[in-house]
């Protein structure tokens, strides 16, 4: 059985029936972007890790439960548990999260590599770190509207249930995120060119 080619709601049945191997897959499809939407918000790869780990334990338990519900999406039900498991580590430390992002850990390994020369790999990773940097200086409240719906693939309907602001709010801060780095990246063409 060709689990790679199996959908998300067959091989949650299948793990569900027993077939460890579904949750396998599933974990092995979305390690990656779950993994990275944690880090960005607790910038630490030890403390990313145990959330990543809770975060798997409590999909595991709700879905052995019977308790998950299948008209939404896997992976941002995931990325949403995940972010919850941080705000209750950031309210037990009594400290706002900090969405950052060090050297050490490129978030833009997940999106995956292809062909391309030395030089297209260098202007790509250029501009990775480029935008990297231009996303540390947006407001915290942006910068977290932005990573779930880029690299949490969340909706707007599930940032603003997760985040516990209204659909519109969540929609004006990714607006106000995206018009902010435009403005920040024009801003860096025009002091290069001078």
């Amino acid at each position: 059985m060709d689990f790679q080619l199996k959908s998300d709601q067959d091989l949650i049945h299948l793990y569900v029936a027993g077939e460890e191997a579904g949750l396998v897959e599933l974990i092995r499809r979305y390690q990656s972007k779950i993994y990275t939407s944690i880090y960005l918000l607790v910038k630490d790869e030890a403390l990313a890790e145990d959330i990543f780990q809770d975060t798997f334990i409590k999909v595991i338990n709700t879905l052995k439960a019977g308790k998950y519900n299948e008209e939404g999406k896997f992976l941002p039900w995931v990325t949403r548990i995940g972010h919850n498991l941080v705000i209750d580590h950031f309210r037990r430390e009594k400290r706002a999260p900090m969405v950052n992002n060090g050297d050490d850990f490129d978030i833009f390994e997940v999106l995956g590599n292809y062909d391309e020369s030395a030089e297209d790999r260098m202007v790509r990773e250029q501009t990775h770190r480029d935008l990297k940097a231009l996303i540390q200086l947006l407001p915290a409240e942006q910068k977290e509207v932005l990573i779930m719906r880029h690299f949490g693939d969340m909706s707007f309907k599930e940032i603003a249930e997760v985040t516990d602001v209204s659909i519109n709010t969540a929609l004006g801060r990714m607006r106000y995120a995206l018009n902010n780095l435009r403005k920040m990246m024009q801003t860096k063409e025009l002091s290069l060119k001078n």
